[in-house]
């Protein structure tokens, strides 16, 4: 007796989710366009409005949309947020936050060294150099953690994983958190030097170099933070 295997069906509201992120894709997933007011959206995907407007809400929740109550939904580009803002829900101590940060950058971000050095574009490596000379030049604290955030972020971008680079956007708030709190004790010399590092072997075509280096990156800015050691469960 044969059995093909059950594919399940999704529900109408998940196919609406689907073929609005779809067409938003499609646009270039940009935050700037506007969805069509609900009545016209129900009308072009045939189906109610009810649907609809659960299917915002949704996106909405996601970080794919905006609902402005009296204006229209707006397309936006918060695909992080929902980490962000669980992340004080589920780790109350900010020191311990800090300190789990540094534990999943150490397995996140040499990786997307060692990719970035495989894939960046000659466009994006161009941004890397911007973000560096920004840093290099700053004398402003908030600007420095700026730029600092600016070069994480083009590298995860230039690793040419998707995943990985929205990993790194969905930790943003906190690794900024983490660049105030480190840059309050030192200067940025040694992120200026070690970000160098990163993009000369990236320059290079060199993985192992660039995965190198940021561990050591990131070696200093563990120590940088200063954290007390965690206390052992009993």
């Amino acid at each position: 007796m044969a059995f093909s295997s059950i594919k399940p069906q999704r529900s109408l509201v998940e196919e609406v989710c689907a073929r609005i992120a779809s067409e938003i894709r499609d646009e270039g997933g940009g935050g700037n366009g506007w969805l069509p007011p609900e009545r016209d959206l129900a009308l072009k995907l045939g189906v109610s409005r009810p649907v609809v407007r659960e299917a915002t809400k949704r996106l909405e929740l996601q970080g794919l949309l905006e609902v402005k109550h009296g204006v229209g939904t707006k397309v936006v580009d918060k695909l992080h947020k929902p980490l962000n803002g669980s992340l004080a829900l589920l780790i109350p101590d900010d020191k311990e936050r800090l300190r789990q940060l540094i534990q999943v950058r150490f397995m996140l971000e040499p990786e997307n060294a060692r990719l970035a050095a495989e894939n960046a574009t000659p466009a994006q490596i161009r941004r890397l150099r911007a973000a560096l000379q920004e840093l290099a030049e700053t004398q402003n604290f908030e600007t420095a953690v700026e730029a600092d955030m600016s070069f994480h972020r083009e590298l995860a971008a230039a690793s040419g994983n998707q995943i990985a680079n929205l990993l790194l956007h969905s930790l943003s708030e906190l690794i900024q958190t983490s660049l105030q709190h480190g840059y309050s004790r030192t200067s940025t010399d040694n992120a200026v030097r070690q970000h160098a590092a990163v993009l000369n072997a990236i320059e290079k075509r060199d993985p192992a170099a660039a995965a190198k280096a940021m561990r050591e990156h990131l070696i200093t800015a563990e120590a940088d933070l200063a954290l007390p050691k965690a206390k052992k469960a009993a």
